[in-house]
């Protein structure tokens, strides 16, 4: 039983396809063909058969009337009746999947194996089982059970259920049968218990062991242990084991192979492993054995069959003293390009095998004692695939079926069909040959599913394709028919009945019979076609049609309307970019007729939207302007204007010329170049309407800020001319050209750029600018200057020729200067002092010569670095943690300090352990800060310039005082009387390695503010005014020569704004414990002052 649901979803999936189709394709679609649209993925084999899309679908022949749905279920219907509910088509079972070929474990502790299938059809299909070609019974036996199309084999087991099976699909169409798949089982006996008898050979002696594997399925792999585990064999090229016989081969015995060896044996399924006995190997003791010839032992097939596209292994191993070495070849070509050989060449591995590789191989053993071979076929083979596959087919009663299907493989597959399940067999009415199925004088019992078979001895394919025999009255889709014509036109009136088998078809009007005439034609369609219409032409037409299960009628009513006429205006015009136009069409026709307009642009229905503001349309009923807003040139061309009723249609058309700037000329070709010119050709671009007046060429390189016109030979360049020179152009530069045309109208957009071509080299022309010099170390003249730009280099090997001489001196002194973006030149000469003037000038060259100089300047050599150290020097502590240091500069001379640098050092450090602080400008002195109290510090003092430092003044020692007090003012007292605040405190005593304390530093701060006010006091009291209302934040320093000391705990005192304190007011705040009274009695001893 299917499920409930699946149903529901399938018509839903159905609905939602079919109304795709309608607005792809503009037909109806079958419920039938919707369905199959997806191809089935499970099966190779109906990968083509499933799509079960017609071929001919909505490309039926125009003149035929019923035969198109006839021939092809998927033809395009004029009935209306196809718009009927897919729902309530039938059609036959379709594979959704097929069972596959299963390995089955029996070590598994669930003995149940699932075989899957599942098809779609309407009405929904049943199912059964076939089991090598037996029916299995279900309900008869309890081991199996259906859900769905699913078989369900419990308590599988090998001897019983091994085999191929099929699913069986059917409803009451008919019935397909699914692909072969094979069912086998996974399993790995157990080795014999016997012992095994040991092996006893000679040294240098070869040897095979037998392995002699369980029963097992399917394939397993081979390995052996040596002694004891995990001790494994490995394979060189003295061992070998076969993973066709299991067997271990050693070619030449050696006492190190002396021991016991067990075969282990590997299902690749489920991965189960058993080992054999143990084998022993022992070395005789009468002898070494000689060298010997070799002998293959283990070898592949005299003939090798391999599926196309699988990975062959080809064995080939031999006994021999010497160890044999193992080649390979191929009788008829080379070996492919991709084989590999494995296991010290004992193993040829070609992956992914083709057609191409079949042939004779060859392996080859040889040692120094001889040779032998061993020789075998390698034959691939194909499994059946479909080239042509059979289609979903409607045909009327009586007619010829013609089937095809082709297929490809090696060997060439046979074909065989079968008809809702069954072998179809020759009859006198069936045809089959060579994959052709021909039924002739079809009959309704023809109707069902067809399968064509292709098959082979290595497998087969299945396509499935449904036959259905129509047979129905005839039918119209709709009655009557309102046709309306115009005088003078042709007109047909078509009959087109759905109909099986073909219809009689017969006219009349007005209840008589129409005679064909040289004016009225009956088509071979049945379509009714009357020439050149008029007025007497007007009536009820009927269309009869009718077979032998019935008849039916479909009338036409005949309107004939005179004829519309439809006038454009302006017929011609012509306008200029940016002006407007307004296109007249006015109409003349029936008044009983709706007309509708559409205006075209170059046949193209015009589009408002993309055009934006550009068109607006203006229409009554019987006119419709079109106005045509700031023309553009994409604007031109041909306007129609077609008028249209449900009788008639009719084009006007009008030409619309725009005049604008010219379009771009031709692509520009570069004739010939030279260092300065470049001689170019191009072709006339479109006017637009607008003689061209004037051609402007322009050049673009690497080194401009864009494009820039060029000068040209002549000058102007007209509209009649189609090249030009341009002059003045750099040499060496590579350049691009490009042209712009401008007509009375306008400019017009430029070319496309020509290729970059290099004018020719020449000497270069323009010096270096801004030569200039100075600064370096001593004995140095500096010569720096302004590069010339790759523009003006002028070639390749571009360089400066730098030139200078003392002043007073006659000879220059030339040196080259070989990179083009050196910008410096270095003359070093330990012969003249410092500052010595020269006269410099800088030029250029490159391959092709020297060119021009710069102007001669004058330029000085460097004067050096500071010669004299800065004298009286001097210095003084100003805290514990600071020192000044002063100096005078020293004599004037060459080498004019820029700045000093002053360098501090602890007296028991060195010089190079110490920090130094620079100058900003010439300034001579210095505060040193950051250093440690109470220590003895060493200062000397440099001076520096833009060349380097002079020598050091004589160090001179400064110590700095002793360290601020550490302790903070405690015990602070206070008294707030109004605005006034009366502060004292313990004094600081300094320890023995502090600074005496000479007073005491108040900081008063209003919260909020960043300001301070400082008050100094040598007391410890003091009396503060508040000057204003606020939160006073107040703290005490002790200061000492070594500096400030630590501050003491804050102080907040509350003032009110605008209140001055009264007499008696008085406030004790904040005061330790035990001080209150005291505080209160010194209160009493202030005055109070009258407000």
């Amino acid at each position: 039983m299917g499920s409930p649901w699946k149903p529901l979803l399938l018509l839903s999936v159905i609905s939602g396809l079919a109304d795709f189709a309608r607005a792809v394709a503009g037909r109806p679609v079958s419920y039938a063909a919707v369905l199959r649209m997806k191809a089935d993925s499970s099966s190779s084999s109906s990968l083509s058969s499933r799509m079960r899309l017609r071929n001919n679908y909505g490309m039926g022949s125009p003149s035929q009337d019923w035969p198109p749905f006839s021939r092809h279920r998927f033809s395009a219907l004029s009935s209306q009746e196809d718009y009927r509910s897919e729902e309530s088509e039938e059609f036959g079972p379709v594979f959704i999947q097929e069972p596959d070929d299963a390995i089955f474990s029996l070590d598994t502790d669930d003995k149940k194996v699932i075989m899957n299938c599942e098809a779609r059809g309407n009405p929904v299909p049943t199912y059964s089982w076939l089991i090598n070609g037996t029916n299995v019974d279900a309900e008869a036996d309890f081991r199996y059970s259906l859900i769905d199309g699913n078989l369900i084999i419990n308590n599988a087991s090998e001897a019983i259920d091994y085999g191929r099976y099929q699913c069986r699909a059917e409803n009451s169409i008919g019935i397909i049968l699914s692909r072969d798949a094979l069912l086998q089982f996974a399993y790995l006996g157990a080795f014999s218990g016997r012992t095994r008898g040991a092996v006893s050979v000679r040294e240098g002696q070869g040897v095979v062991l037998m392995c002699a594997p369980p029963p097992h399925s399917p394939e397993i792999i081979y390995s052996w242990v040596f002694n004891e585990l995990p001790s494994f064999v490995a394979e060189d090229s003295r061992r070998f084991i076969s993973q066709e016989t299991g067997n271990l081969y050693i070619s030449k015995v050696q006492p190190s192979d002396v021991g016991s060896y067990v075969c282990q044996v590997k299902n690749t399924v489920t991965n189960a492993r058993v080992l054999s006995p143990p084998t022993p190997l022992t070395l005789k003791t009468d002898g070494v054995m000689g060298e010997y010839e070799p002998k293959i032992e283990a070898h592949f097939p005299q003939t090798v069959l391999a599926a196309k596209g699988v990975t062959v292994r080809l064995e080939c191993f031999a006994l021999g003293n010497p160890v044999p070495t193992i080649t390979w070849r191929k009788m008829s070509g080379n070996i492919p390009k991709k084989a590999r050989l494995r296991k010290s060449q004992a193993v040829l591995e070609i992956p992914n095998i083709q057609l191409e590789d079949s042939g004779s191989y060859e392996c080859k053993a040889e040692n120094t004692r001889g040779g032998t071979a061993f020789r075998g076929h390698l034959q691939v083979y194909t499994l059946p695939q479909w080239i042509s596959m059979i289609n979903d087919t409607q045909l009327d009663s009586g007619e010829q079926l013609h089937w095809e299907c082709r297929a490809t493989g090696k060997p060439r597959p046979t074909y065989r069909w079968l008809r809702n399940g069954e072998p179809l067999s020759t009859q006198s009415r069936v045809e089959m040959v060579n994959g052709e199925l021909i039924i002739h004088r079809l009959q309704q019992a023809d109707s069902g599913m067809y399968q064509c078979i292709a098959e082979n001895k290595y497998g087969a394919i299945y396509s499935s394709a449904e036959l259905k025999i129509l047979a129905s009255a005839p039918v119209f889709s709709t009655s009557p028919v309102r046709l309306i014509a115009t005088v003078g036109k042709d007109v047909s009136l078509e009959c087109r009945p759905r109909a099986s088998p073909k219809p009689r078809i017969s006219w009349r009007k007005n209840d008589r019979r129409v005679q064909p005439s040289r004016r009225i034609i009956l088509l071979r369609n049945n379509t009714l076609r009357i020439i050149n219409s008029s007025r007497s032409d007007e009536g009820s037409y009927v269309c009869r049609a009718e077979n032998q299960f019935g008849s039916a009628e479909l009338i036409t009513m005949l309107l004939v309307k005179e004829p519309m006429r439809v006038e454009l205006s302006p017929i011609r015009v012509e306008v200029t970019v940016g002006e407007s136009v307004v296109l007249s069409c006015k109409v003349t026709h029936d008044p009983s007729l709706d007309v509708s307009f559409l205006w075209l642009l170059n046949n193209q229905p015009l589009n408002t939207q993309q055009e934006g503001s550009h068109f607006e349309y203006i229409q009554t009923s019987s006119t419709a302007d079109l106005m045509i807003r700031s023309i553009l040139l994409k604007h031109a061309g041909k306007y129609g204007c077609r008028a249209q009723t449900s009788a008639d249609s009719v084009l006007a058309e009008a030409e619309l010329l725009v005049r604008g700037p010219p379009g771009p000329p031709g692509v520009v070709i570069v004739e010939e170049i030279t260092d300065t010119t470049a001689t170019l050709s191009w072709s006339h671009g479109v006017d637009n309407h607008s003689p061209i007046t004037t051609y402007n060429v322009q050049a673009r390189s690497p080194v401009s800020l864009g494009w820039q016109t060029v000068k040209t030979d002549p000058d102007p360049v007209t509209g009649s001319m189609e090249s030009a020179m341009a002059v003045e152009l750099n040499p060496w530069v590579e350049y691009e050209f490009r042209v712009v045309a401008t007509n009375g109208i306008g400019t017009g957009d430029p070319s496309t750029p020509s290729r970059a071509v290099r004018t020719k080299e020449a000497v270069p022309s323009v010096a270096p600018a801004n030569v200039r010099g100075g600064n370096g170390r001593r004995h140095e003249l500096v010569i720096s200057w302004e590069p010339v730009s790759e523009e003006f280099q002028n070639g390749e090997g571009f360089g400066y020729i730098v030139a200078f001489r003392a002043n007073g001196t006659r000879g220059w002194k030339e040196k080259m200067v070989t990179s083009a973006d050196s910008t410096t030149y270095k003359y070093r000469d330990e012969t003249f002092p410092p500052l010595t003037p020269f006269e410099v000038r800088v030029g250029v060259y490159n391959n092709k010569g020297d060119g021009p100089f710069s102007g001669v300047v004058t330029v000085f050599s460097a004067e050096g670095e500071p010669r004299e150290p800065p004298s009286e020097v001097q210095g003084f502590a100003i805290s514990s943690s600071e020192i000044k240091v002063t100096w005078k500069p020293p004599i004037p001379g060459p080498g004019r300090p820029q700045g000093y640098e002053v360098s501090f050092w602890k007296d028991v450090e060195q010089e190079e352990t110490g920090k130094k602080k620079r100058t900003t400008g010439n300034e001579t002195t210095m505060l040193v800060s950051g250093l440690e109290g109470n220590t003895q510090y060493l200062v000397s003092v440099k001076g520096f310039n833009s060349v380097g430092q002079g020598p050091a003044s004589s160090a001179i020692k400064i110590s700095t005082k002793k360290n601020a007090p550490s302790l903070p003012p405690g015990n602070l007292m206070w008294i707030q009387e109004g605005n006034n605040v009366s502060l004292s405190w313990d004094p600081v005593k300094a320890r023995d390695n502090e600074s005496e304390v000479i007073g005491y530093k108040v900081l008063l701060r209003q919260e909020g503010r960043g300001h301070s006010q400082v008050m100094r006091t040598p007391n410890s009291a003091v009396v503060l005014a508040l000057p204003e209302g606020g939160t006073y934040i107040i703290e005490v320093r002790a200061v000492s020569e070594g500096g400030e000391g630590a501050a003491s705990a804050q102080v907040r005192v509350l003032t009110s704004s605008g209140v001055r304190a009264k007499s008696g007011q008085l406030s004790v705040r904040n005061l330790p414990p035990g001080l209150a009274w005291t505080a209160l009695f010194l209160s009493l001893m202030v005055p109070s002052f009258p407000l």
